[in-house]
């Protein structure tokens, strides 16, 4: 175990003194790049959750490809904050938590962690679901046998962050490359009709009331609360830049990675729709839940489909369940300064999810209303990102520019309308166009 702890240890050791031969420019190379990278990579698992899944199973199978263009868009929102959430922390020292108790009023603060904390556990409440009900599926297991083993396999996932930040990034990478995987094994499975695919893809639509729901539902969950916390982390304690050349260099290698990771992402969503579509919109365009697919994958594209379909689900599961509990304790040492054993976090945010099994509630019914909390908690670290970065006291030379700063607003503004829109359906308060 001494060995184990060591070899680990110094994985993350030599990452960090070969980024900083970089920056000093003693070391260069075209594999240089593979030191930055990891932080996006970790966010990344946020947007191609469990919670997504039901979503653009929904899409695909109802509208076609006709909603492929939303989940571009939603993308392109989450390239943005993932990468202004990045700077805060290459930039100050110190993450978004760290920096709101910082800045604001004492009592605010409080408001902000309980709020925060409460969305980290909706959000493991999805993540927790997908890959319970996935192993429960592929070997016939009750769902709470399900919960069990994802609870064991986080936890067992979880004690590699105690030997640096390399190991955890190698893992989480790992799993989103069986995950991208996947989904390039069901588009050479599935009959995609490409040229509709495309311009479902660059042609914005809207073909009913309905379909404004579904995409309100991907929007308003595609930019997490606890990734906009989470990447801020990451990227402050990887590196430590003497100047501002070399944060500049940071920067630059993180909106790259950003991108990159972001994109994948951003394919993996498409090709669920694109799936969906491919498989249910003729004939099966009921589809709408995680269970229904996969019974309804094996007799329409074979046994093969549905095992990959999934897999997926149970890599994106443990994986962003993973992420979920690092989050929840990035988010409560920042807010309020104290650290919990990781056994204590991963009780604590997993509890709601044993709860809602053990009462019997439907679970899609349950995917549904985490995503609620979600968008009742999203604008606390959408506003205060926005606030932060672009004040020049703060972010020095770094602060946004107008450009960004201009995106940042408006990308907000889109995300927290369509947010306020997903809670007056799910509350009952009428929308003219919706009710029409």
């Amino acid at each position: 175990m001494t060995l184990l702890s060591s070899s680990k240890s110094s994985m993350s050791q030599r990452t960090s003194a070969a980024i900083a031969n970089t920056l000093a420019g003693r070391r260069t190379g075209p594999f240089s790049a593979f030191l930055f990278a990891g932080p996006a990579v970790i966010a990344s698992i946020a947007y191609m959750d469990p919670g997504n899944f039901a979503t653009n199973i929904q899409a695909g199978a109802k509208y076609g490809y006709a909603l492929l263009w939303v989940v571009l868009a939603a993308n392109l929102i989450a390239m943005l904050f993932q990468a202004l959430s990045a700077k805060l922390g290459i930039v100050t020292g110190r993450n978004l938590a760290e920096l709101c108790r910082e800045e604001f009023p004492k009592p605010l603060v409080w408001v902000m962690w309980v709020v925060s904390e409460i969305a980290a556990m909706a959000t493991d409440l999805a993540e927790f679901l997908g890959g319970a009900i996935g192993l429960s599926l592929i070997f016939g297991w009750p769902l709470m046998d399900g919960m069990i083993v994802t609870a064991v396999v986080t936890y067992g996932i979880l004690l590699f962050e105690r030997h640096g930040f390399r190991p955890m990034e190698l893992i989480i990478g790992a799993l989103v490359a069986l995950i991208g995987l996947c989904y390039l094994v069901e588009m050479f499975i599935a009959p995609v009709r490409w040229g509709e695919a495309a311009l479902g893809l660059v042609t914005p639509q809207m073909p009913d009331a309905e379909a404004l729901m579904i995409s309100v539902g991907i929007i308003g969950a595609t930019v997490m609360p606890h990734a906009v916390y989470l990447h801020s982390g990451l990227t402050q304690n990887r590196a430590s830049p003497r100047s501002n050349a070399e944060r500049r260099i940071l920067v630059r290698f993180s909106n790259r990675e950003v991108v990159l990771a972001l994109a994948l992402a951003g394919m993996v969503n498409m090709a669920m729709v694109i799936m969906a579509s491919s498989a249910f919109h003729i004939g099966h365009s009921e589809v709408a839940e995680i269970e229904t697919a996969y019974h309804t994958l094996t007799p329409l594209l074979g046994a093969a489909a549905a095992a990959v379909f999934l897999v997926s689900l149970i890599a994106s599961g443990i994986s962003s369940s993973v992420v979920g509990t690092m989050a929840g304790q990035m988010i409560m040492q920042g807010f309020v300064g104290f650290h919990i054993p990781i056994w204590l976090r991963r009780l604590i945010t997993m509890a709601p999810a044993f709860a809602v099994v053990a009462a019997g509630v439907d679970t899609t019914y349950a995917l549904v209303m985490s995503q609620v909390i979600l968008s009742i908690s999203l604008p606390v670290p959408m506003i205060a990102l926005v606030l932060f970065t672009r004040r020049r006291d703060l972010m020095g030379e770094f602060a946004n520019r107008r450009l960004t700063d201009f995106a940042a607003i408006a990308g907000a503004t889109a995300v927290l309308s369509l947010n306020f829109i997903l809670l007056a359906i799910t509350f009952g308060v009428p929308i003219p166009y919706l009710d029409a």
